[in-house]
């Protein structure tokens, strides 16, 4: 499983260098072949939705043959479900894994995934070279792409964001603090924070610890741990670098996190704990890149900046993680019109595409598109090139299903309990342990 998981990612970090020189493309004359009616589903996101319509319109420039019906939506999972199980399914669907409705992880667990393998080979419609030769190295062949640790690749990765604790710069640069790169000093920022009313740390919703943990379980333990617990090793919560992982961010929710994140932390409020960051009154925030384009409208502090700092190392000169988070497209193996879907995605690697993605902050995995990012998104990728910061793709592998049994709600979800004080540290590690093990019989 070596190079399903953070190999491919520290390859990745290497070449994303993060992504420098530009990305070529030269114009073909013969554009695609594809014909027939087009299914298009696309998570809305911070990205928003026009930026598809927008390539859409930029595909049938080299497809004219091919009707296209679109369809984005910021609940696509809820809106496809019932359709799915009616046997009506989208011909690409571009929705990543990790959302709290699961489902591109259904139709991983179900094998109902169309293999993608070959659109590495072919040629960017409207352009003379090959999708692989233009992907940066590494961000295929891990867990997020090949879920089942063999050479196919299933899941096409799509805007490898860094992702991280979000801060104003703005408010540390007038404050003359330093971020921290250990917890020690994490933790006594954030006692000199609240001495004058600010807090240390919020989350948008649970869920977003996701990259959070998968930072802190690496640095804490490296490679050859955080692969046991993406792999489920047996009781591999019930080791020290589990255990010290959890200690931290029980400290960490019950001491340093704003009071009212939980009262926010659902699909309807969750902007409002993502507001304190941009109003001084919270540090630090578990979020990625998108997240200038979701708030771009919203009031702030005067001076503020966009930061993005690694998750802190358990001591000074410990390796930092930054969680990339990689979106997908896919086909489902249900799906109608697999050729043309197959083509559609090839043409998202695009010089065009990729233009059209990174007006909003989205930065396909395109080697050197970084280097032409201005503002905000600049910033992010900048990040990057922190001392002893590494580029990590988080995810856990895919496993038959077990009825009741989901290890993500279990890990990061019970974060509200924590904070509530309705569950203990020690029935959290055991929580988690019991769901781990669950799920790593069920991958034997």
């Amino acid at each position: 499983m070596k190079k399903t998981t953070l190999a491919g990612a520290v390859a990745m970090l290497t070449t994303i260098g993060l992504l420098a020189g530009c990305a070529g493309g030269q114009t073909d004359e013969s554009g695609s072949g594809s014909t027939g009616t087009l299914k298009i589903a696309a998570f809305e996101g911070g990205y928003g939705s026009e930026m598809y319509q927008q390539v859409v319109d930029a595909y049938k420039e080299v497809a004219p043959d091919v009707t296209i019906e679109l369809t984005t939506s910021k609940t696509l999972a809820q809106e496809l479900t019932p359709q799915v199980a009616a046997g009506d399914f989208p011909d690409v669907v571009i929705l990543g894994q990790g959302a709290k409705e699961g489902f591109t992880e259904g139709f991983i667990r179900d094998r109902g995934l169309e293999d993608l393998t070959s659109v590495l080979d072919e040629t960017v419609p409207g352009e003379d070279v090959t999708v692989s030769s233009k992907l940066t190295e590494g961000i295929v062949g891990n867990l997020n792409t090949n879920p089942y640790g063999d050479d196919q690749v299933y899941l096409m990765p799509m805007y490898a964001s860094p992702t991280g604790l979000v801060y104003n710069q703005g408010l540390f640069a007038q404050k003359g603090w330093e971020v921290p790169t250990t917890w020690d000093d994490f933790f006594a920022l954030g006692d000199t924070a609240k001495a004058e009313g600010i807090s240390l740390f919020t989350y948008p919703t649970a869920g977003y610890l996701d990259s959070y943990f998968f930072a802190l379980l690496s640095s804490i333990g490296g490679d050859d741990f955080y692969r046991d617990v993406v792999t489920y090793k047996e009781n591999v919560w019930e080791q020290p670098e589990a255990r010290e992982a959890l200690e931290l961010t029980t400290k960490l929710l019950t001491d340093y996190t704003a009071p009212s994140t939980v009262g926010y932390a659902n699909g309807q409020d969750f902007t409002k704990n993502q507001q304190t960051i941009l109003d001084d009154t919270v540090l630090f925030m578990p979020n990625g890149t998108w997240i200038a384009n979701e708030m771009k409208d919203a009031p702030r502090a005067d001076g503020f900046a966009w930061g993005l700092a690694p998750v802190p190392a358990p001591e000074t000169g410990g390796d930092r993680y930054l969680t990339t988070f990689v979106e997908n497209a896919w086909v489902p193996s249900g799906a109608t019109n697999k050729d043309a879907a197959k083509d559609f995605i090839a043409f998202l690697y695009s010089d065009k595409a990729a233009a059209i993605f990174a007006e909003t902050g989205a930065v396909q995995p395109i080697t050197g598109l970084a280097d032409t990012l201005s503002g905000d998104s600049a910033e992010f990728y900048a990040s990057y090139s922190l001392p002893d910061v590494k580029a990590l793709v988080g995810g856990f592998a895919a496993t038959e299903p077990v009825p009741g049994v989901d290890l993500k709600a279990t890990l990061f979800d019970t974060a509200n309990s924590v904070i509530n004080g309705t569950v203990t540290l020690d029935q959290w590690q055991d929580q988690v342990n019991e769901a781990s093990n669950r799920l790593g019989a069920a991958a034997k």
